[in-house]
């Protein structure tokens, strides 16, 4: 059985109660008892792998593998994901390096089998273990409110995207080509769905004006810094509460409405 999480409100409160007992409900989870099979057969097997091949055909390894990248949807896809795997990441025309969607290169690169193998190499089982158990609890409080797991993805990537030593705008893109990263951002400047419909060096002049607007700063490199992360998290939370509030209250109008008219 998994634990699961404890989210016993939304909006900006219950943020605030997951992120104070974060630590300890984390912990519960990981030391649930399909998680602790999970990482323990992963643990046991991974060193014996020698093949993307090989990865395919054990599915519980190739789920866990997957989940660690948060790719675990692709489970059933495993001509795609074997030719991921086995065209690694070095040359121009690998499939990874040819996606919009820069897990798949991460997922090819870890495991190496394309160029150097990584499997049998010191602590890579650990390194694939605390990701696919941190991603795992991200889906499971996702179960409980959508909007929690949005913003425990923006913690673990964006101070990564951050800090990464492209340049500004390709910082930008990066959050435009996520679209977990793109709703938070779409969510917390206040922007219609439709903006998702706009040419895409627009939408990032956009981006980059809200930035400035609200935090001081057009650059992603901002949101290196935890105060800075924080302020944007609250602003999403808050915006989402006002929007979910809005069609509520719509809602109840139209029926009221129709109601009036019966």
């Amino acid at each position: 059985m998994t634990y699961q999480p404890v989210v016993p409100t939304s909006g900006l409160a219950g943020w605030q109660f997951l992120q104070a007992t974060l630590e300890r409900q984390t912990e519960a989870f990981d030391n649930s008892s399909k998680i602790k099979s999970d990482t323990a057969y992963f643990s046991e097997k991974i060193g014996a792998i020698g093949s993307a091949e090989d990865l395919i055909a054990d599915r519980r390894l190739l789920t866990i593998a997957l989940g660690a990248f948060g790719l675990e949807e692709d489970v059933n896809n495993k001509y795609f994901i074997q030719k991921i795997l086995e065209d690694g990441t070095t040359a121009d025309d690998a499939l990874s390096n040819k996606l919009s969607d820069k897990r798949y290169k991460a997922f090819s690169e870890a495991f190496g089998f394309g160029d150097t193998p990584q499997v049998a190499r010191s602590g890579f089982a650990e390194e694939i273990i605390e990701s696919y158990e941190r991603r795992s609890f991200e889906v499971a409080v996702g179960e409980q409110n959508e909007t929690f797991r949005f913003g425990l993805n923006l913690e673990r990537e964006l101070p990564e995207i951050a800090a990464n030593d492209s340049t500004g705008n390709a910082k930008w893109y990066s959050v435009l080509g996520n679209a977990t990263l793109r709703e938070v951002f779409q969510v917390a400047f206040g922007l219609p769905d439709e903006f998702g419909q706009v040419d895409i060096d627009q939408q990032l002049e956009v981006f980059k004006e809200h930035a400035q607007r609200r935090f001081g700063a057009a650059e992603i490199e901002q949101f290196s810094d935890p105060e800075k992360l924080e302020e944007l998290l609250q602003l999403y939370f808050l915006q989402d509460q006002v929007s979910q509030t809005s069609t509520s209250s719509g809602s109840i109008a139209l029926s009221l409405l129709r109601s009036a008219n019966a």
